[in-house]
């Protein structure tokens, strides 16, 4: 069928089929990425949660090149440029770049899946261009032939129909692979935010515990 299909409607196919190995080679390749990403950040959150101080964190994770790792440089960098000031604002400047790491991150691991998007919401309808397509080829056979004896017309027609099918195996797993992935990001996303909760809980010990000595002083 493909063979004897009209030009426009070869090139339909084609694309539908290029458009399906597109949607499987994002799937595999994100779901390694995203199962390796939540990895490694379980591993940091395991450190920070054991940790009793932002120094003993931070000595684990210093060389580090995971998020978590990164997120606690972005901490430990801001305390130092903070060391003249006052510690009432290291929290909020810590929380505000942190955020901006989560942001980054979150950005960096969605690329990739706005294609699934367009492919699920597109290819049906390409599809279905190619089918109207060649049913018109169809039809001017048929005024060419004057016949409409069906075996004259049924090749045709499973030549349309066939970019029609197509779409929506092109389509269907574009759009379920997309929900898989939005839900594993989602997923992702919340184990960042729980990593920066972590971080921002021993730098608020750590100010607590600075401040101590002084309210003891005061009593």
């Amino acid at each position: 069928m493909f063979l004897n299909a009209d030009l426009v409607v070869k090139a339909v196919i084609l694309g539908l089929a290029f458009a399906s190995l597109v949607t499987w080679t994002v799937f595999v390749a994100k779901t390694f990425e995203l199962r390796s990403a939540r990895s490694h950040v379980r591993a940091g959150l395991r450190i920070l949660t054991s940790a009793a101080t932002l120094a003993q964190a931070h000595e684990q994770l210093r060389n580090g090149t995971t998020v978590v790792a990164q997120l606690m440089q972005a901490a430990a960098q801001e305390i130092r440029l903070s060391a003249n000031l006052h510690g009432d604002g290291l929290k909020e400047r810590i929380a505000l770049q942190l955020e901006r790491l989560e942001g980054a991150t979150s950005r960096k691991i969605s690329r990739g899946t706005g294609v699934l998007a367009t492919i699920g919401s597109t290819a049906p309808f390409v599809g279905l261009f190619g089918t109207v397509w060649g049913i018109m080829n169809s039809f001017i056979g048929i005024s060419n032939a004057h016949t409409t004896n069906l075996a004259v017309v049924a090749p045709g027609i499973a030549q349309a129909l066939l970019a029609t099918a197509l779409g929506l195996i092109a389509a269907i797993p574009a759009v379920m692979i997309y929900n898989v992935l939005a839900r594993s990001t989602m997923h992702y996303r919340a184990l960042l935010g729980d990593a920066s909760a972590q971080v921002l809980r021993l730098v608020s010990r750590d100010l607590d515990r600075a401040k101590l000595p002084l309210a003891q002083a005061a009593e």
